[in-house]
Formats: C-alpha cells, sequence, structure tokens
C-alpha cells in the first residue's frame, strides 16, 4: 500500500522542471510575434511610394495605410488585455497570431488600395491580441529572477524588427515588389503559429466573474475614431466637428472609468500616482514626436533625394539599430542611475534631432541626415529602457499586468497621433494629389513644419519626465 501511495505521490506531485521545459520555446515564440509586428510596421514605410503608385492613391489615403494598423491597436489593447485577464491570455495570443498571419498574407494579395487598409486594420487587431497578452504569457513561464532577462530579450526583438524593416523591406520591394513584404512575413507567421499550437499550453482554469465595462469600452472606441477620421477630413467643418467629439468623448471615457465597478482602466493610477501618470504621459509624447520620422524620411529620401527603396531602408536603418543596440544598456544602468535623469537626457537628444529635420531642404546632405537618425536612436534608447522601469517601479506586484497594458496603449496612441498630424497637415498642403505630383518646394515646407511641431511637442516631453520625480 505504500509503495502504491508513493507512486500516486510521485505521479501528482508538481514538476518543479516543468514551467523550464519549453521555456525557450515559449520565448522563441513570443519573440517571433514582437519582431513581426514591428518588421511590417517599418518595412511598410519604405514600400509606401511604390503602394501608392500601383493604386493611384492620394498622400491622406496612403498614410491610412499605416494608420489604420495604428488605430486598431490603440482601440483593442486596453480591452483585450482586460477580456484575457478573464478569459485566458494564451487563449487570446493563440487567437491573436492566427489573425495576424492570415490578414498579412491577404494583404499581399490586396486588388485594391481601400481593400489594403481594411485589411491592416484587421491585422491590428491580431497584433493587439498578441502584444497585451506576450508579456503576461513570459511572466507567468519564467521564474522572478529570469524575467529580466527573457523581457529584455523581447524588446530587444521589436527594435530588431525596427531596425531591419527598413533594409530587408527595400530590398524585398526593390527586387520582388511591395507584396513580397507582406507574403515572405505570412510565411514566419505561419511557422510561429505552428510553433505557438505545439508548444504553448493551455490557459489553467480561472473561478474569475469579472466583467469588462462595456460601456467604457465603446466610448473610448467611439473617440478614437472619431479622431482618426476627422483628422482626414481637416480643413472641411466636419473634420474640426469630429476632432471635437473626440476630445469630448475621451473625458467622458474618464469619467466612466472613475465610477465604474469593473474599469478597463484604473484612473486611479493616473490621478493618485504622479510618477506613474507623468511617466506615461511622457511616452505618449515621446511616441508621438519620434514615430513619424522614418515615414517621413522614407518619403523625403525617395522624393526629394532620388534613392531607391533599398538605399533609402539602408539609410533609415541606422535609428532602430542604435535603439537595438543601446536600449539593453540604458535599461541596466536605469537601476544605477535615477531613471527620470536618463530619461529626460533621452527626450532632449529627441528634440534636437527634430529641431535639426525642421531645417531641411533639397541640398541637406546625407550624412547629416544619418547623423541625426543615430542622435535620435540614441535619444529614444536613453528614454525608453528607464521611463518603462519607472513605469513598472510605481507601481505595487498586483498592478504589473495593467501598467504594462496602459504603457502599451500609451505607445500605440503616441504613434498614432502621430500620424494624425501627418495625415491634417497633408490634408491641408496636399489635397487629393498624390505625393509624386507635389512640388518639392511644397513637399519640404510641408516636412519642415511637421518636424517643428514634433520638436515643440518633444521640448513639452523634457518637461514631463523631469518633473515626474524621483522613483529611488
Amino acid at each position: 500500500m505504500n509503495h502504491n501511495a508513493n507512486k500516486l505521490k510521485k505521479r501528482t506531485k508538481p514538476d518543479k522542471n516543468r514551467s523550464k521545459r519549453g521555456g525557450n520555446e515559449v520565448l522563441a515564440i513570443v519573440i517571433a510575434t514582437s519582431f513581426l509586428g514591428t518588421f511590417l510596421v517599418s518595412s511598410i514605410n519604405i514600400a509606401l511610394p511604390t503602394i501608392e503608385t500601383e493604386f493611384s492613391m492620394n498622400a491622406v489615403s496612403l498614410s491610412w495605410i499605416l494608420t489604420a494598423f495604428l488605430l486598431a491597436s490603440a482601440i483593442f489593447l486596453m480591452p483585450l488585455g482586460r477580456w484575457a485577464d478573464i478569459n485566458g491570455i494564451v487563449k487570446v495570443y493563440k487567437c491573436g497570431i492566427v489573425v495576424f498571419t492570415l490578414t498579412t498574407l491577404l494583404c499581399g494579395l490586396s486588388p485594391s488600395g481601400n481593400f489594403l487598409i481594411i485589411l491592416r486594420f484587421i491585422q491590428g487587431i491580431g497584433g493587439a491580441m498578441t502584444t497585451s497578452t506576450g508579456t503576461a504569457i513570459l511572466v507567468a513561464k519564467f521564474p522572478p529572477e529570469q524575467r529580466g532577462r527573457v523581457l529584455g530579450i523581447s524588446m530587444a526583438a521589436v527594435y530588431l524588427g525596427l531596425a531591419s524593416g527598413p533594409f530587408f523591406g527595400g530590398i524585398l520591394t526593390q527586387y520582388f515588389g511591395w507584396r513580397s513584404i507582406f507574403l515572405v512575413s505570412s510565411l514566419l507567421g505561419a511557422a510561429t503559429t505552428i510553433v505557438t499550437f505545439v508548444f504553448l499550453e493551455k490557459d489553467r482554469p480561472t473561478n474569475q466573474k469579472e466583467k469588462i465595462s462595456l460601456k467604457g469600452v465603446f466610448v473610448y472606441v467611439l473617440a478614437l475614431i472619431a479622431l482618426i477620421v476627422g483628422s482626414s477630413l481637416i480643413p472641411k467643418p466636419a473634420g474640426w466637428i469630429l476632432i471635437a467629439s473626440g476630445i469630448l468623448s475621451f473625458v467622458v471615457f474618464f469619467m466612466i472609468e472613475a465610477n465604474s465597478a469593473h474599469p478597463v482602466m484604473d484612473v486611479k493610477l493616473f490621478t493618485e500616482n504622479r510618477l506613474f501618470a507623468f511617466s506615461n504621459i511622457a511616452a505618449l509624447i515621446n511616441y508621438t514626436a519620434t514615430f513619424a520620422i522614418v515615414f517621413l524620411m522614407s518619403l523625403y529620401l525617395q522624393q526629394i533625394k532620388g534613392l531607391s527603396p533599398q538605399q533609402a531602408g539602408l539609410i533609415l536603418l541606422l535609428q532602430p539599430l542604435v535603439m537595438t543596440v543601446f536600449s539593453p544598456l540604458t535599461g541596466r544602468l536605469s537601476d544605477r542611475i535615477e531613471p527620470r535623469l536618463l530619461a529626460t537626457c533621452g527626450m532632449t537628444l529627441c528634440a534636437a534631432g527634430l529641431a535639426v529635420y525642421a531645417f531641411l531642404n533639397e541640398n541637406t546632405p546625407i550624412p547629416l541626415i544619418m547623423t541625426v537618425l543615430v542622435i535620435v536612436g540614441l535619444g529614444f534608447s536613453l528614454f525608453s529602457s528607464p521611463n518603462m522601469n519607472t513605469i513598472m517601479s510605481s507601481v505595487e506586484k498586483s498592478k504589473y499586468g495593467m501598467a504594462s497594458g496602459l504603457s502599451s496603449t500609451m505607445r500605440a496612441l503616441g504613434q498614432m497621433v502621430s500620424m494624425i498630424t501627418v495625415t491634417f497637415l497633408f490634408a491641408i498642403f496636399f489635397g487629393n494629389r498624390q505625393i509624386s505630383e507635389v512640388p518639392n518646394p511644397v513637399f519640404i515646407r510641408t516636412l519642415s513644419l511637421l518636424f517643428s511641431v514634433f520638436a515643440v511637442i518633444c521640448v513639452a516631453g523634457i518637461w514631463f519626465s523631469y518633473q515626474r520625480g524621483n522613483s529611488k
């Protein structure tokens, strides 16, 4: 009897190595999805002039190819993250990689520009599913003493996607056409999907009976759609009305969440935690000011300088490459030096780089353009990792998931606002013309104005970054 009891005990005893087995596969899965999302965003920047020519799209419609993906991410990151906490993070993650892979394949087969924009929106939903759950899966899989390492590797994959996108996207576009970017990415997505379903364990059953405030989600979605659609209709009166409605809807959203028993966003983190609030505002500002740089410089290098997609991609590789190399280093440095000082220095470098780009003209030397890309990349490296360190250190352990989701939402919102600003000024100065039809002086003046606006926004970010207070 004792012998049988011992055998049963061995069978039912928790396996201490269970979390370690398959850990590398899980890390590889999250790395792959982190890489794919940013790779597609950055590589498509290079292909935009080619897409514009094939589909005869104007400048405003062209910007929607990027904006649709960002809008979907901004809308669904928070609700999906909360929904995953209740219904299972692995389930949402698996669904996300399937949606992302299928829509990526369909993007490569798009018959028109409008169809491509719709698919990019759906692709953004799939990306939001994996982004909102990937970090949580890693944290659940690895013990506390290994989390910093694996999260750092995952973040490096994000920047690697940004770094390699312009280069490989340029090569693929030049030799095989823009569709090849989506087709190659869909093959990588298919391989990742297979590995995900083979190695990623199912969610453990939970007894959570919580709900999601659908009223808050509905108002949040309306606010974002009003802002993005309104920006594309400027300077028509309907555009201004929609933008005003979007801002008002955000105010209503905050009021609903503050009084909700099941909020999607914990408003108290912003109203009662200055360190958390200012760090997130600084992140929102930083992404708003810097995200459109690659998009605008891709157009500038090909339209004004006459470079090929491959040549432009090679130059634009510099900024994310610097970010890939230095972000892990600055993250470790922020454990010894007050993070807000590093982040503020980084924001200052970004503002300086944007100010230099405000003086772009047809004769601006390529070496100067490359130098500024390095400066902005270093600035973003100094800002990003220390700022994330501050955000996660400013909340209790029980709120790590919500803090991570909110910081991801700030990133998506910042990227979206950056493209809204571009769309807004393109609509005013370019009208319905294609970029290739816009006279060079008009194109240069619009670019200078955009970079001036982003530089001013970045200066405001310096203030929020410095005034947040010390985290140590």
